[in-house]
C-alpha cells in the first residue's frame, strides 16, 4: 500500500480545474519546453566545447546566450525549398508528427506536488492517467512515423535507408523500454507518474530497481536515437539520414526541435520513474518543507539539467556503433537480460508482499550487480584470449609470408626493375651522385 502525503497529487485531483487553470498550465509547459529547446541546444553546444578545450557559441549575445535565437531565426527565414520527386504533403507533416507527440509525451511528467495557483489549489502536473507511462510509449512510437515518413516522402535511397533504420530501431529498443518499466510497475503498483514518484518516498526506484534503471539509460539512448545510437542519420553512411532531403529551413528546425524534445521526455522520464520525480534528495528530504510549495519545482529542474548533461557527456565521449552491433545489443542482451530481471523482481515481490522488502531488494539487486561483473570479467577474459590467440596466429602467417614474397608477401613482391613497364635501367657505379 502507497503512503502518499496530503500535499502528493492523486489520479483524483486531476480533472477538477478550472479550464482557465488547465490552459494556463498548458502554455507554462509550451513555454518551458520552448526555452528548453533554445537553451538546450545552447548548452550542449558550451559543455561539449569545455569538455573539448573550445569556447564554443560566444559571438551573439552575452556568453552566446542569443546564438540559438539567431540560429532559430535564421533557419525560419530561409527561403523553404521543395525537391521536385518528393511527395509534397507528406514532406511537409512529418516534421510536424515529430514534434506534436512530443510535446504531448511530456504533458504526463509530473513537476511538483498540489501548488496554489492564482488561489487555485492545483497539482503542478498538466495531465495523469492511470495508465500514464503507457500514453508516453505510445507517444514515442507515434514520433517514429514522422522519421519514416520523412525519408518515404524524400523519394532520395539515403533519406529512406534513415526511415527504416528508425522504425527497426524504434522496434528494438521499444520493447526493452517497455520492460524495464514493468518493475516500476510492480512495485509502484500503478502506471500513473504522480503515484509513482509518491511510491518513492521513502527510497528512489534507482537504487532499489538499479537493473532496470541502467537498462532503460541504454535504451534512452536507441529510443531518443542520439549517439551512440544515432544511426538514422549517421553522416558517415547516410549523408544525412532520413533529413538528407531537409534544408536549413523551418522544416529542418521542426525536426530538431522534435529530437530535443524527445531528449527531454526521455530524461523527464527517467527522473519521474527512477529519481524520485520532484522529491528532494537526501539529506535536503529531512527539511520539513523540502517537498511542499514551489521547491520541488527546483529539485525536479537540477535532477532534469544533470541528466540532460549525462546525455551531452556520452555524446562527447562515445563513437557512433554500427547497425548490427545496434541491433545485437538490444535482441540479444537487453531484451532477455530483461525477462529475466523481470522475473527475479515478480518472484521476489511475490514471495515478501506482506514485508518490508526494501533491504531484500537491494540485496537482490546487490547480489544481481555482483553476478553480472563476475559474467563480463568471464567473458572479458575469454576475449582476451581470443584476441592474443588470433593476434599470435596472424603474426605468424604474416611472419611465414614475409620470408617468401612470391607468395604475397607485405608490400609487394620484388620487382624485376631492368624490364619493369619496359623501361631500361642502367646501373649507376658506386660512388656517383
Amino acid at each position: 500500500m502507497i503512503h502518499v502525503l496530503a500535499a502528493d497529487p492523486t489520479l483524483a485531483n486531476f480533472g477538477q480545474d478550472p479550464v482557465w487553470i488547465t490552459i494556463i498550465k498548458a502554455v507554462m509547459l509550451f513555454v518551458f519546453l520552448m526555452l528548453g529547446v533554445l537553451f538546450g541546444v545552447w548548452f550542449e553546444r558550451k559543455l561539449i566545447s569545455r569538455m573539448q578545450n573550445r569556447y564554443g557559441p560566444n559571438r551573439a549575445g552575452k556568453f552566446g546566450l542569443l546564438q540559438s535565437v539567431a540560429d532559430g531565426l535564421k533557419m525560419g527565414l530561409k527561403e523553404d525549398l521543395f525537391p521536385n520527386t518528393v511527395d509534397k504533403v507528406l514532406y511537409l507533416l512529418a516534421p510536424i508528427i515529430m514534434v506534436v507527440p512530443a510535446f504531448l509525451a511530456f504533458s504526463i511528467v509530473p513537476f511538483g506536488p498540489m501548488v496554489n495557483l492564482f488561489g487555485v489549489q492545483t497539482p503542478l502536473q498538466l495531465v495523469d492517467l492511470p495508465v500514464a507511462v503507457l500514453f508516453m510509449l505510445a507517444m514515442g512510437a507515434v514520433s517514429v512515423y514522422g522519421v519514416v515518413l520523412a525519408g518515404w516522402s524524400s523519394r532520395s535511397p539515403y533519406a529512406l535507408l534513415g526511415g527504416l533504420r528508425s522504425a527497426a530501431q524504434v522496434v528494438s529498443y521499444e520493447i526493452a523500454m517497455g520492460l524495464s518499466f514493468v518493475a516500476v510497475f510492480l512495485f509502484a503498483g500503478t502506471l500513473s507518474t504522480s503515484e509513482i514518484v509518491a511510491a518513492q518516498e521513502q527510497t528512489w526506484y534507482v537504487f532499489l530497481l538499479l537493473p532496470s534503471f541502467l537498462i532503460y539509460v541504454v535504451c534512452m539512448f536507441g529510443e531518443a536515437a542520439r549517439i551512440p545510437f544515432d544511426l538514422p542519420e549517421g553522416e558517415g553512411e547516410l549523408v544525412g539520414g532520413f533529413q538528407t532531403e531537409y534544408s536549413s529551413s523551418l522544416k529542418f528546425a521542426l525536426i530538431m526541435m522534435g529530437e530535443y524534445l524527445h531528449t527531454f521526455t526521455a530524461s523527464g522520464i527517467a527522473v519521474t520513474l527512477f529519481l524520485g520525480g520532484w522529491r528532494a534528495p537526501f539529506p535536503i528530504s529531512l527539511w520539513e518543507g523540502a517537498n511542499t510549495g514551489w521547491w520541488p519545482v527546483l529539485w525536479f529542474f537540477i535532477k532534469f539539467v544533470l541528466t540532460f548533461s549525462f546525455i551531452v557527456w556520452v555524446r562527447a565521449s562515445l563513437p557512433r556503433v554500427r547497425y548490427d552491433q545496434l541491433m545485437s545489443l538490444g535482441w540479444k542482451v537487453l531484451i532477455p537480460v530483461n525477462l529475466a530481471w523481470i522475473l527475479l523482481v515478480a518472484g521476489v515481490r511475490s514471495v515478501v508482499i506482506n514485508v518490508d522488502s526494501r533491504m531484500i531488494s537491494l540485496a537482490v539487486t546487490g547480489i544481481i550487480v555482483v553476478g553480472a561483473l563476475a559474467i563480463w570479467m568471464r567473458f572479458d577474459t575469454v576475449n582476451q584470449r581470443r584476441k592474443e590467440a588470433r593476434k599470435a596466429q596472424v603474426e605468424a602467417e604474416f611472419e611465414e609470408l614475409s620470408n617468401e614474397p612470391t607468395k604475397g608477401g607485405f608490400p609487394v613482391p620484388p620487382l624485376d626493375l631492368p624490364h619493369y613497364h619496359g623501361v631500361q635501367h642502367k646501373e649507376i657505379p658506386s660512388g656517383t651522385n
